[in-house]
């Protein structure tokens, strides 16, 4: 059984970050909690430390995983990043709204940071038992693909969804209880999917804190065999 002792969420200002946050501190009273975000901390206190940084500076990346691990090993890393729109830059409806820009910025956010984080953090993880996880979403799966659209969005989560699996293979290697796992919390109500949400049914719309239980309900599960799977919000695997 997973025990998380030092854990560290990335993406801490968003919806399902801060609402996670929340959820490990109700049950995670004993637990170090680092939450690590580029502006806007939560509160700190308590058992909560906050860190404010570029996620796409490296050095500093390393320095806060040494940091965090000083006192004990990585039990669990979230990375909750992620972007689907801003500032008028929406997903695409067809193949002439493509833009460099729009493609390289959701790239970066979606797939660079979490690839990145595992590159700095897995090296300080639990060699016992740990998991690192992060957010993906359903639109990454080529099989799943039905509607087009989505360009960029898709793009990258299924970007992100090889960079898991690769990475899985490789640190299986040397962190043999170390699974790596991407998850899809379902449509969460937040800024990413307001846009949209209307055109959904509201019973498959999730609140941040159904989201992060959910979330929360897949990590408590994971199994090292587990590692390079993605799974949905009520636990099924979803095939690349």
């Amino acid at each position: 059984m997973n025990v998380f002792k030092n854990i560290v969420i990335v993406g801490s200002t968003g919806a399902i970050g801060s609402a996670f946050i929340q959820l490990m501190r109700e049950t995670h009273s004993e637990a170090m909690i680092h939450c690590i975000a580029r502006s806007n901390p939560n509160p700190s206190g308590g058992n909560i430390t906050n860190y404010t940084l570029d996620l796409y500076d490296e050095e500093l990346l390393e320095k806060t995983a040494q940091s965090i691990s000083e006192s004990a090993p990585i039990d669990l890393v979230l990375v909750a990043t992620g972007i689907l729109h801003e500032d008028g830059m929406m997903p695409e409806k067809s193949l002439k709204e493509i833009t460099a820009d729009k493609l390289i910025k959701l790239f970066t956010v979606n797939s660079v940071i979490p690839i990145l984080c595992a590159k700095h953090f897995t090296p300080y993880m639990n060699k016992e038992s740990s998991i690192f996880a992060a957010l993906t979403a359903r639109v990454g799966s080529i099989s799943d693909n039905k509607l087009g659209g989505w360009y960029s969005y898709r793009a990258s989560k299924s970007a992100l969804n090889m960079l898991i699996k690769t990475c899985a293979i490789e640190i299986q290697r040397t962190l043999k209880n170390t699974p790596i796992i991407a998850i899809h919390p379902g449509t969460v109500s937040s800024k990413l999917s307001e846009p949209f949400n209307q055109h959904l049914d509201p019973s498959h719309v999730f609140d941040p804190q159904t989201s992060a239980q959910h979330v929360w309900d897949i990590i408590r599960k994971t199994q090292p065999s587990d590692t390079g799977k993605v799974f949905a919000w009520d636990g099924s695997e979803i095939n690349p």
